[in-house]
């Protein structure tokens, strides 16, 4: 299967950040995103750039990077907010914090944007090979749960693009704002992006687009008929086959990000509807499977965890866990999954448990932590079996190969042997190698 890659952008960040704390200060104020407003510059001095604005300000042609004073000319009313940098530090840090609940697989690209690698998410979704029409739907579903969680969580919208490759991703995510979903999928691209000017392709800057214009080429899909070789020649080797190859919507797939050295394992599943206790079984089959998912990580890093974890979101996008831990490490699939359905069901049953609220289950975790190596575990009796074999093995392995150079070494001291008694017999250079002229 494809990647399936979101790209998460704030809706108008800076603006939206300062309006949300304001009303965390005084929750009867106005809310800056529902008059015109910007962020940047000073309204006494009418100094500075508009650095952010909001939807009732973009309608009086109020757009970023305009002198504050060409704002106020077009909008007297308009209410101006200084930048605070920290304030959007720790804003984007909370963003960041909910993208990562979503996939370890998280790629900053500023303060206010991000791609996320959602893949493995969407197959653990799937109980089988799915279809491109059933891989968007899922997808579609888990975007729309990450934005509404942002929304309801931190109090800002989000528009979350979704494709197979970065740029495709980030396009899509610039389609209608604010709060909203949009696929642009490769076979969507004719309909969706080629009828787009070609400004809005994404890393055509102005003046690449004012000369394109001016070779009358308009729109992205027009751009995407151009010869190779013609855009070369226009706009140069690098920005041609970029313009050629971002116009068919060609970009990369691969979502960097930091290697950090893991403080526990985990693994989680958005399912298409609201879990409830008469869904017990279906609970029990998705956490058997995490399980299944984060010790086959676990293996593959040589790595132990003493504690399970199991973590709920509910439909009121709260988020539940609890936890149990053992005095040995260990990595078994089944120990972890008993161990996780029984702290799932006594997270959700009982007369404090969550379904008593009257909520479902949207996401389900199970996760490792308090990791080791294994170094100080006291192996059981299978285990122990299980490694001194793999050590008969490497030793038998190992005295063969030791038994083979040792034949082929034998070989070469009695080929020597034979030479150089030739060679005193004879004179030397009496055998020389032979040619295979088949």
């Amino acid at each position: 299967m494809e990647r399936v890659i979101f790209h998460v952008d704030v809706n108008s960040a800076f603006l939206s950040w300062t309006a949300v704390d304001e009303l965390r200060k005084d929750p009867t104020a106005v809310d800056l995103r529902t008059i015109p407003s910007i962020i940047g510059g000073d309204q006494k001095t009418r100094h500075g750039i508009v650095t952010a604005k909001s939807i009732p300000a973009k309608k009086y042609g109020i757009t970023t990077a305009m002198p504050v004073a060409e704002a106020l000319r077009r909008c007297p009313d308009l209410v101006i907010m200084p930048g605070d940098f920290h304030l959007y530090h720790q804003e984007s840090m909370k963003l960041m914090e909910i993208l990562h609940s979503y996939s370890d697989i998280v790629q900053q690209a500023s303060v206010d944007e991000a791609y996320v690698d959602v893949t493995e998410n969407i197959l653990a979704m799937a109980a089988s090979e799915i279809s491109r029409e059933e891989m968007a739907r899922f997808a579609q579903s888990l975007a729309a749960t990450l934005k509404d969680e942002v929304r309801v969580s931190l109090g800002f919208t989000v528009n979350v693009g979704i494709s197979t490759n970065k740029l495709l991703a980030k396009m899509a995510s610039d389609f209608t704002k604010p709060d909203k979903v949009h696929t642009l999928f490769p076979e969507e691209v004719p309909r969706k992006m080629w009828p787009l000017p070609i400004e809005d392709l994404f890393g055509c800057g102005p003046s690449t687009a004012k000369f394109l214009k001016g070779k009358g080429v308009h729109t992205i899909g027009e751009a995407a008929k151009l010869d190779l070789e013609l855009l070369k020649g226009l706009l140069g080797e690098k920005s041609g086959e970029y313009i050629y190859a971002a116009s068919r919507g060609l970009g990369s797939d691969e979502v960097h990000t930091e290697e950090r050295e893991a403080k526990s394992y985990s693994n989680e599943r958005t399912v298409s509807h609201d879990l409830l206790s008469a869904d017990a079984k279906e609970a029990e089959d998705i956490i058997r499977k995490l399980s299944e998912s984060v010790t086959r990580r676990m293996e593959r890093d040589a790595v132990y965890g003493r504690t399970v974890t199991v973590s709920v979101k509910t439909s009121d996008f709260r988020r539940r866990s609890a936890g149990l831990s053992f005095d040995e490490s260990f990595r078994d699939a089944n120990k972890m999954a008993e161990t996780a359905i029984d702290l799932y069901h006594k997270l959700t049953g009982g007369i404090s448990g969550i379904f008593s609220t009257g909520v479902g289950i949207r996401l389900i975790g199970v996760g490792a932590g308090n990791l080791d190596d294994g170094s100080f575990r006291q192996m059981n009796l299978f285990e122990w079996g299980k490694t001194r074999e793999q050590e008969l093995e490497e030793e038998a392995t190992r005295r063969k190969q030791e038994d083979l150079r040792a034949e082929v070494q034998l070989r070469a001291d009695k080929l020597k042997s034979m030479q150089d008694a030739l060679d005193a017999k004879f004179g030397k250079g009496i055998v020389k190698k032979g040619i295979n002229t088949r």
